[in-house]
């Protein structure tokens, strides 16, 4: 279990991350617009613990994901690592923090390189940040790292394509974990593959966690995903936070509408179960986050919506010892 009373390895306050964005048939003088990927989000991720971040397509996680690690720019807001502020650091500050926090990207294939072999994919961070090495060295290395997530010597020299989707994760998870990071972001790591090899990644995730001290942050669209490995879960629409909760409460009792929506939707293993339950359609598409609903975001969708919803935006709220949400029923 994390230590929730430890310094924070990561850090997040109110952060923003917007894009620019020119219209189909837009003349070249007219006025640009904002896409407001990112809108306010704060998190804290603690050492040992795995954060869950859970939403539907286009919710702004993945953004999120890469906002962490300077792959995209930041448009307002604080990011800390290791008690370090980030924001505006130099490139050589971001690479002494890349040490010790890594990436597993969604697309297992697309994240490698075609024109490398395994044995260069997996050491490449060695070559980067531990240049003294030997090549005995980093030859064993390797070998001890696709050991443990379950490739064999004899593929090292391999390329991408000759692996499957779940070798392929494999190769990307082994790449993350080569330098012993302190934390790796997950960016939907198991929604490209079947079901069955989606199992086997998060318990080598899980087992691997245990060994190395790892904290995650786990992105996911799907919250049975997510309950099975997080510690704690934050739940994004639009951009913005809607509730962050222990995973225990956010299961036995989610406070936001949006979190109650996606918990109907999740199949339940028992048919007799599954038959009884009433699932919350949610009404209509999610609007554009060009133009995004005035107050609350999800009050567009929202079943129990009421005229302040349209009015103000509602702050995210402590409602018990483990639950906060942004809603103005609380």
């Amino acid at each position: 279990m994390a230590a929730t009373d430890a310094t924070p390895l990561l850090s997040v306050r109110d952060l923003h991350v917007r894009f620019p964005v020119r219209g189909e048939g837009m003349l070249p003088w007219s006025p640009q617009r904002t896409l407001k990927a990112v809108n306010g989000v704060s998190l804290d991720v603690h050492p040992g613990e795995t954060l869950g971040i859970v939403g539907e397509s286009g919710c702004g996680k993945s953004t999120l994901a890469r906002s962490l690690l300077n792959l995209v720019p930041v448009h307002a807001g604080e990011i800390t690592w290791m008690g370090q502020p980030m924001r505006g650091a130099s490139p050589a500050a971001w690479q002494k923090v890349r040490r010790h926090v890594q990436m597993i990207f969604q697309d297992p294939l697309a994240s490698l390189d075609p024109r490398m072999n395994v044995l260069q994919i997996v050491s490449e961070p060695l070559r980067t940040h531990e240049p003294q090495l030997s090549r005995g060295e980093v030859l064993a290395r390797v070998k001890a790292m696709l050991s443990r997530v379950g490739l064999s010597e004899a593929q090292m020299y391999r390329y991408p394509h000759e692996f499957s989707g779940g070798q392929c994760q494999r190769i990307g998870i082994a790449r993350a974990l080569i330098l012993r990071p302190k934390l790796v972001v997950c960016d939907e790591p198991v929604s490209a593959l079947d079901v069955s090899i989606q199992a086997q990644i998060i318990n080598l995730l899980q087992d691997l966690q245990k060994e190395m001290q790892l904290a995650l942050v786990f992105i996911a669209h799907d919250l049975a995903v997510v309950r099975h490995i997080s510690n704690r879960v934050l739940v994004m629409y639009l951009g913005r936070t809607m509730e962050v909760a222990d995973k225990h409460a956010l299961y036995r009792q989610p406070r936001h509408p949006y979190t109650q929506a996606l918990q109907s939707a999740v199949p339940i293993p028992d048919p007799r179960r599954e038959r009884a339950k009433v699932v919350q359609l949610l009404q209509g598409d999610i609007p554009s986050p060009i133009n995004p609903p005035s107050g609350c975001v999800f009050r567009t969708r929202c079943p129990k919506a009421f005229d302040r919803c349209a009015a103000e935006v509602p702050p995210l709220i402590q409602v018990d010892a483990e639950s906060q949400a942004a809603c103005w029923l609380y």
